[in-house]
């Protein structure tokens, strides 16, 4: 998403490939749907526990608002934060902007778009206060994926499963560790960037029929990465930031974690502790894969797929994934719409103004 371009406009332009990646969608759903069973799953969804589904819809709002937090931590660092309901209401209309496009293109692109338009925040900085926020996951993540790593050995599971769930898990932290580095170190990011619009120029060229030199673009590109790299880094290297971001980080995995939980319960299933610490590490590898918005349809395959080794059949795993994704992607990416409609409108009347 371009600096200047709202969830709306990406929306409008990319219309096609949303279309047809929900079509996709409905598609896997539908065929997961057969394989599991539909009769057993709406039996299984007649059994939900009201209490525990008024649980999972209050940690799900816990995390949001702990969010929302985390980031307004780092924004007071490197610029000056709206309040508290500004700042959640512009998280929803970005987690709005996540959900229903691949790629997830409305994250935080979107949420240093509304900053700028709305606050002046420069977007640089606003990418960079909502990018170091997503990073604070990253250590509670890594935590727990060398948890799993571990316990999958214990599991009854073919070794090339556990070879590959590892592999993933190893991976995905060295990533996250280099990106990590690359964020902070402002020489290695001008050369990443740089090296990356040097390679894809041509197509850009070819895409969009415009002369695109690189001596033009270089000085642009290197004053961006340095404000991005400078609020990047100020807010991992400030010790107070670093561990109240890594406190509310933990606290938001271990209440996701619960989230999952009870889910399951909510039909009255009790699925293994250790199975569900794997499966849903599994499940978060799954959800960075840009293809299909919110990795419906990716996500339930898999966790059909593990849940079985663990002794749970495919109509409760379908239904236990019905219920966290009415808390985790149906509601959130709803109040997010109105949130985005909300902003969009405040936007286009002070363009006209």
């Amino acid at each position: 998403m371009e600096e200047g371009q709202g969830i709306f406009d990406y929306i409008k332009e990319h219309k096609k490939t949303i279309i047809l990646s929900f079509l996709i969608v409905a598609i896997l759903v539908f065929i997961l749907g057969l394989f599991a069973g539909f009769k057993g799953i709406l039996l299984a969804l007649e059994r939900t526990d009201p209490s525990f589904l008024v649980l999972n819809f209050f940690f799900e709002g816990m995390i949001l608002v702990l969010w929302t937090f985390r980031w307004r931590l780092i924004l007071n660092l490197v610029d000056e934060s709206p309040k508290f309901s500004s700042l959640f209401l512009m998280l929803l209309a970005s987690i709005f902007g996540n959900n229903i496009t691949p790629g997830a293109a409305g994250g935080e692109p979107l949420r240093a778009y509304l900053l700028f338009e709305l606050r002046g925040t420069p977007f640089e900085i606003g990418f960079a206060s909502s990018t170091a926020d997503r990073v604070f996951e990253f250590i509670p993540f890594a935590i727990i994926s060398l948890l799993s790593a571990i316990l999958i050995m214990t599991w009854e599971v073919s070794i090339w499963t556990r070879f590959i769930v590892s592999f993933l898990i190893i991976f995905t932290i060295i990533l996250f560790s280099v990106v990590i580095y690359a964020g902070a170190r402002r020489d290695v990011a001008q050369r990443i960037v740089l090296g990356i619009i040097r390679s894809f120029l041509p197509f850009i060229r070819n895409i969009t029929r415009r002369r695109f030199e690189f001596g033009n673009l270089r000085d642009r590109i290197i004053f961006y990465v340095n404000r991005f790299s400078s609020g990047f880094s100020m807010a991992l290297t400030d010790r107070r930031v670093l561990v109240i971001g890594f406190l509310l980080s933990l606290i938001m995995w271990f209440l996701d974690l619960t989230r999952i939980y009870i889910c399951f319960r909510a039909i009255g299933v009790e699925p293994p502790i250790a199975s569900l610490i794997i499966i849903y590490t599994v499940g978060i590898l799954i959800s960075l894969l840009p293809l299909l918005p919110g990795s419906l349809g990716l996500r339930e395959g898999i966790l059909v797929a593990l849940f079985a080794v663990a002794g749970i059949s495919a109509d409760h795993v379908m239904a236990a994934s019905v219920i966290d994704r009415l808390a985790s992607y149906i509601t959130p990416t709803f109040f997010g719409f109105l949130a985005a409609v909300y902003y969009g409108r405040i936007i286009i009347r002070n363009h006209e103004s």
